[in-house]
């Protein structure tokens, strides 16, 4: 029971893999560079597989023992009603739960795994390709980057698409989504630990590094005399490639899902009500991988477009090659919308062009944060610039500056999420869809979700691409290679600052778009449940219980990222003891004479991440169970248990809270990062025209908002991400432990 048009799924996943397995032979056949980067990049291998062996057992650890409680819960105290909904026994929900629970969790990891792995192999290449000019080490920088995104987002719809129809979904695609949220649930837990813990790992050498290197021994960054140094390159990878894989898997796959059981209430009165095939019906649920899969396709052109001209700033080329990518999105946008909806509007006219419309204004969302995003962390612009100036008084007005610059960027990224949430919304009820007016609305905001995930190869390309950058700008400062040659390089770096933060302006607007596709799922699923379907969920902020869930809510996003900070701040005091040690031990470390133990520092750094990234990440996972359960049997309005409420409180607030947080973490370290790197690129000046460059006060100064700002925008700030996320799928998941 599927639409002609579903072979495009097929189709999309097998010209994502063949052309990332093409992009690997591309990168593999490129100069490796001189024998002294190859042993710089051998050591960032192998301190970068050590730790993503010891942080992976972890996690699988973790992992199977989740698996089992939630399997076996699920299948203990889910309610007879329940089962019957689900058409499932108490056994085959818990096993069905447990095995998507870890098959998310595995494809999670493996999307770590893959980040990580090309993003070592390239950046040695990007680092070669640098000596040859821009244009070059662009497209190695680039390539590798695409190759972590198109194997990821190629096996996040293979992950969902197998899942549903090993659930069922071919004969009863009104189950089979309710059935695969555990998928989502998985890798959503799982890109937390990888997310944290890399971020841990990568920020705490970063600052070590730093402090302990350029502010208090006066040596370059990336020197071969700092012992963190080798710990800061593999930080990039662990944390920036392997973290962001998995977080990006994770929210692809979890909106996917999200968007899928919103569909099966479209499915379900197309079928009962207005009396359509099954097989043109089931395209509500259907549409989401269909139009994920023109997505990888019209990404794939946008990469090949990417070209540089000689002394262009490379986000130009960038730009070009992602707005080829989005012009092809919207016309697959309408050809797939005149495919699949209009059979369904048969007796209502132009209705599907709302929905159409709807997922256009998530394209379009989509290049204004990109545009947004470089706005607030470019040194072009005005918000970078002026953190820069303020090093001039030294690094306290720095540190103000940039925590003004980071508030503000607040301001857009709501604004961004009420007008396409509200546009996308009122599009889907003026489709005149046969359905309640609040379950149309969620459709327009569902599609306009999956047209921001179609450029989503692209983004995660460029997210990968700097940290590629950031690594082959390392390896030529540790190799000594010329001025001329690090130019080139610290170009890229800078320009691979402002892709980070624009992925992550990128991630937090569609979780803001996709929070509110998962609450519409939660309350759809409590309904399921409740046997209540075809009435409006409220959460009525009076009644005690849904008042202290959402408080709660906010609280748990402060305290994460207090925890997470503290990791961060706990692993770096012991870098720079340890460098610090180091150097005094050994005066040869300073004259050059003799090499530091990088892997004493690489050591320090896992073992100081792994211990700090259990508790901020099981968090969000236990807060919103807990409070589920108190309150389904502790009664503190009259009118009885109002958990599910709770608990729908916590995801709206949680959800919001850590998106706006996570704005301000993101965009004020990006900006942070790029204004000392306008001061080391000679160009902030004193009245006479001198420039204040490396070594000089403002220098410094620049150096300590850096510092302050990268666990911000790279630890704690993509962490959020995944927590907005987290705790719908959690609550997705477990909402049977507090129905009643």
């Amino acid at each position: 029971m599927l639409p002609g048009i579903f072979w495009v799924v097929a189709v999309g996943i097998g010209i994502g893999i063949v052309f990332a397995l093409g992009l690997i032979r591309q990168i593999l056949r490129s100069d490796a560079g001189s024998p002294a980067m190859q042993d710089v990049n051998a050591r960032i291998t192998e301190g970068a597989w050590a730790f993503i062996r010891r942080q992976y057992s972890t996690i699988a650890i973790v992992a199977i023992v989740v698996a089992v409680i939630i399997g076996v819960i699920l299948g203990k105290l889910s309610s007879q009603k329940e089962l019957s909904e689900l058409q499932v026994t108490a056994f085959g929900l818990g096993w069905r739960t447990a095995v998507g629970f870890l098959v998310g969790a595995f494809c999670s990891c493996l999307s770590g795994i893959v980040g990580m792995w090309i993003a070592v192999k390239s950046n040695v290449r990007c680092a070669a390709a640098s000596h040859s000019g821009l244009d070059r080490a662009i497209k190695v920088a680039l390539r590798g980057g695409a190759v972590s995104g198109f194997l990821i987002v190629t096996l996040s719809l293979l992950g969902v698409t197998a899942m549903y129809f090993a659930f069922g979904g071919y004969n009863k695609p009104e189950i089979a989504p309710h059935l695969i949220v555990a998928f989502g649930f998985g890798a959503s837990m799982v890109a937390l630990f990888a997310q944290l813990g890399g971020g841990i790992f990568t920020k705490a050498a970063d600052m070590g590094a730093d402090l302990a290197g350029k502010v208090e021994a006066g040596i370059p960054e990336d020197d071969p005399r700092n012992a963190a140094v080798i710990a800061d390159q593999v930080g990039d990878n662990v944390g920036d490639c392997a973290g962001r894989g998995a977080d990006l898997f994770e929210s692809t796959a979890a909106e996917n899902i999200g968007a899928m059981v919103i569909g099966v209430a479209l499915y379900t009165a197309s079928v009962n009500v207005a009396h359509l095939s099954p097989k043109i019906a089931v395209g509500w649920v259907l549409f989401p991988l269909i139009i994920r899969a023109f997505g990888i396709m019209a990404s794939l052109v946008g990469i090949m477009a990417v070209r540089s001209r000689k002394e262009e700033n490379p986000m130009n080329s960038l730009n070009r090659g992602y707005f080829v990518a989005l012009a092809l999105c919207v016309v697959a946008m309408v050809g797939v919308s005149a495919a699949m909806f209009r059979p369904m509007f048969k007796d209502m006219g132009s209705g599907w062009l709302w929905l159409m419309g709807a997922g256009i204004i998530g394209i379009v969302a989509s290049v204004v944060v990109v545009y947004v995003t470089q706005y607030y962390t470019e040194a072009r612009y005005s918000p970078t610039r002026r953190i820069a100036e303020a090093s001039r008084t030294g690094p306290a007005t720095v540190i103000v500056e940039g925590m003004s610059v980071g508030f503000e960027t607040i301001l857009p990224t709501a604004l961004i999420i009420c007008v396409a949430l509200g546009a996308t919304y009122w599009f889907g009820t003026k489709a005149g869809l046969e359905l309640d007016w609040w379950l149309a609305g969620a459709y327009g905001t569902a599609i306009a979700t999956m047209g921001m995930l179609m450029t989503c190869p692209f983004i995660l390309a460029e997210d990968t691409f700097g940290p590629i950058t950031d690594n082959a700008n390392g390896i030529n400062e540790f190799t000594g290679a010329g001025s001329e040659i690090r130019r080139v390089t610290d170009h890229l770096d800078a320009t691979g600052n402002t892709t980070k933060a624009l992925t992550k302006g990128y991630a937090m607007i569609s979780a803001g778009l996709a929070g509110f596709l998962l609450f519409q799922a939660y309350f759809n699923r409590v309904q399921l449940f409740q046997n209540s379907s075809g009435t409006v969920f409220d959460v009525n902020i009076v009644i005690p219980e849904v008042l202290i869930g959402a408080i709660l809510a906010i609280m748990m996003v402060f305290l994460f990222s207090s925890w997470g900070l503290r990791s961060v701040g706990g692993a770096a005091s012991k870098i720079i003891a340890e460098v610090r040690r180091q150097i005094k031990a050994d005066p040869g470390i300073m004259a050059g004479t003799s090499r530091p133990d990088y892997g004493k520092a690489v050591d320090i750094t896992t073992r100081a991440a792994l211990r700090g990234m259990i508790a901020p990440a099981l968090l969000p996972v236990l807060l919103p169970i807990i409070i589920g359960v108190v309150f389904r049997y502790m009664h503190l309005h009259i009118g009885g248990s109002n958990a599910p409420m709770a608990v729908g409180a916590f995801l709206i607030t949680g959800t919001f809270a850590a998106i706006l947080m996570a704005s301000f973490m993101n965009n004020g370290g990006g900006a942070w990062d790029n204004a000392k790197k306008y001061i080391e690129d000679g160009q902030l000046k004193d009245e006479a025209g001198n420039v204040l460059g490396k070594r000089s006060a403002p220098h410094a100064a620049g150096v300590v908002g850096d510092t302050v700002g990268d666990p911000l925008k790279d630890t704690v700030g993509p962490s959020l991400h995944i927590v907005a996320k987290l705790i719908a799928t959690v609550t997705l998941v477990m909402c049977p432990l507090w129905i009643l």
